[in-house]
Formats: structure tokens, sequence, C-alpha cells
């Protein structure tokens, strides 16, 4: 059995800020003896504008926050899931949002662009986000061998598609890596369903780690960082609106037992009739 550990921020404007809470809580969680981490989306920067990201925007061949994640990976030998890094595009205005997985040596081993754009107008409440002004999304998934077992990544809105989750575990994911930053309406609503129904329905660990508090921007994250196992319970859950870290035992043999005794993925019926 490994530890994994899911990180909760309330990140702000302030990239040095955000890094220096991350890093002690990254800490933390591998004093806890966790092995992977995962950092929430947009941990970095929580900017007052959508295009506060461009300003932060690294390339892809590297950039500070980059060099924190590898740094904080090779100094405490853990696997670090980066939530989202702001990387540039080939279109001006636009950045792609990068989850970054580096290995206990402090190599980047994988990156998946957000596909999914947070587009929405919220029923009942004045809020309105248009993610796609300035970023690019993403156009493949990504799963990648670790000596934890197979990790697929998703992003936060990705939730909401469960047929990108389908496709991981296709590609063989045992383990799904989703940094979040749910509002707090759409997180009382949907957060727990969603997270423990991607679970549920693939057979899988999901790895939820997500921005959780009021935000300069005046934006306020759900929070609710959690750990979810293969028949839905709750591992381990954060509080709503305060930093911390949670953590989890991931049991890949009694992974493969609930998938054998309960063969779900191997009774889809759709694809075939559609041949």
């Amino acid at each position: 059995m490994t530890i994994f550990a899911a990180i909760q921020m309330a990140s702000g404007p302030q990239v040095t800020a955000n890094l220096l809470l991350a890093g002690k809580l990254i800490a933390e969680a591998a004093g806890r003896g966790a092995r992977l981490i995962v950092l929430p989306e947009n941990f970095g920067l929580m900017g007052v504008t959508e295009q506060d990201k461009l300003e932060v925007a690294e390339s892809a061949a590297g950039g500070p926050i980059q060099e924190f994640l590898s740094e904080n990976a090779r100094k405490y030998g853990v696997w670090l899931c980066g939530g989202t890094v702001p990387i540039e595009s080939p279109e001006p205005g636009r950045v792609f949002a990068a989850s970054l997985l580096y290995d206990d040596k402090g190599r980047q081993v994988a990156r998946y662009d957000k596909i999914h754009l947070f587009d929405v107008a919220l029923p009942d409440a004045d809020e309105r986000y248009n993610e796609s002004e300035t970023i690019k999304p993403g156009s493949r998934t990504v799963v990648v061998d670790t000596p934890f077992g197979v990790v697929g990544m998703a992003v936060c809105y990705d939730l909401r598609f469960p047929e990108l989750f389908r496709e991981l575990v296709d590609k063989g994911a045992e383990i799904i890596v989703v940094p979040a930053a749910f509002t707090d309406l759409t997180g009382k609503a949907h957060w727990d369903v969603l997270v423990r129904a991607r679970a549920i329905e693939n057979l899988s660990y999901l790895i939820a780690a997500a921005q959780g508090g009021y935000h300069v921007n005046g934006r306020t994250t759900y929070g609710h960082s959690m750990i979810v196992d293969p028949w839905g319970a709750v591992v381990d859950e954060a509080d709503d609106h305060k930093p911390g870290v949670v953590t989890g035992e991931i049991n890949l043999d009694c992974l493969h037992r609930v998938r054998q005794s309960f063969p779900v993925l191997q009774h889809r019926r759709l694809l075939s009739i559609a041949s």
C-alpha cells in the first residue's frame, strides 16, 4: 500500500506567497509518508483577473513554478502533481492550463493540458466564467506508469465529462488525479457526487485536490479535497475553507480484487452494439 496526499489551498495573486504555502504543505504531506502529492488547480496563482495568468505564463522549457515543483519533488523524494501551471501556447493571449507530474528525482514525466474549459453562467447567481478567453484547450488524454500504479490525469471541469475518465481507464488508469477549483455554489451541489461517481463507475481511486476558501478576486471556492476509493468510499476529506492536507492509502491489490469480482468495466455493451 502507498500513501497519497491531496493538498488544499486558497491561492491568491502573489506567486511567491502561494509557493511558500505550497512548500509547507508539501513538507507536511511528505512527513506523513505520502509518496504522491497532488496540488490544486491554479495553486501558483489565483489572479484578480483572468488575464493575470498571462503575465506569469511560463515556456514549456521551464520557469519559476516548474522549478519549484521539480525542486520539491526531488527534495522530499516524492512524486508531485503540480495542479495547473499556465504554459505558453501558440496563440497570443491564451495559455494552456497544464497539469504537470514530476517523479521523485524532480523530472517532469507527464503533462496534461486541461481539455474542458469552464465557460458558464451559474444559475441564480451573478457569476460568469469564460476560461476559453485566456486558456487554449488541450486535445489528448494522458496516463503514466508510476511505481504506485497507472495514473490518469484530469482537471476540475473535466469531472462533468465521464467519457474522458472512461478513456483514461481504457488506457489502463487505476488512480486518477484531479486538481480542481470548484466554485462554492457548484461545489455544494455537485462536488461530492461527481468525484465519487467517477471513482465508482471506473472502479478507480480518485485524488481530488481543491482550492478552498476566499480569494482576493472575490471568488469563493468550495474546498473539500478528498481521496475516494474504487467503491466510492471517502478515505479522507478536508474542511471547506481551510488550507491543509488529506492523506489515504492506495491499495492496488484491493482495486484489482474489486475489478475482478465486480467486472463492470467488462460489461459495457453500447460500443459493441454500435459497431
